[in-house]
């Protein structure tokens, strides 16, 4: 396997276990949430949300991307990435949930199926395109 193809390889299951474990966070904080504080079905999607991308955005940069781009800009691409997925899965979430009386934890498995899926080509191209690998660990 060429060089690129398995840094590549292994930079996607680094971004998938990353993405599991923001899953759970995702998860946790929502269940807490949602079942213990009885918080708007929204509210508590959203703040569960927010903790995840902070999750995800710190590590993957770090580990999965090694990438020394300047943070704040960084943040700014996913949160113009998340401008949009937020209000379209909050809608989704919302709609299958209240219109259609889909469970709310199925729908939210759906969604953070759908982040996963777009997240990372975001990332790789937009996010960190241009600073891939340029940080200390990637150096060593």
């Amino acid at each position: 396997m060429r060089k690129e193809k398995k840094a590549e390889l292994l930079r996607s299951v680094k971004f998938a276990l990353f993405s599991a474990s923001a899953g759970l966070i995702q998860l946790g904080s929502f269940t807490l949430l949602n079942e213990l504080f009885h918080l708007d079905y929204w509210v508590s999607y959203l703040v569960a949300l927010v903790l995840s991308v902070l999750w995800n955005f710190t590590f993957n940069r770090r580990y999965t991307f090694h990438s020394a781009s300047n943070v704040p800009v960084a943040m700014l691409k996913v949160a113009l990435f998340y401008a949009v997925f937020t209000p379209a899965s909050a809608w989704l979430e919302h709609w299958l949930t209240t219109g259609c009386g889909w469970n709310e934890y199925l729908v939210t498995a759906i969604n953070m199926v759908l982040n996963f899926a777009l997240e990372f080509p975001c990332d790789r191209f937009f996010v960190f395109r241009g600073s891939i690998d340029t940080n200390e660990l990637a150096k060593k």
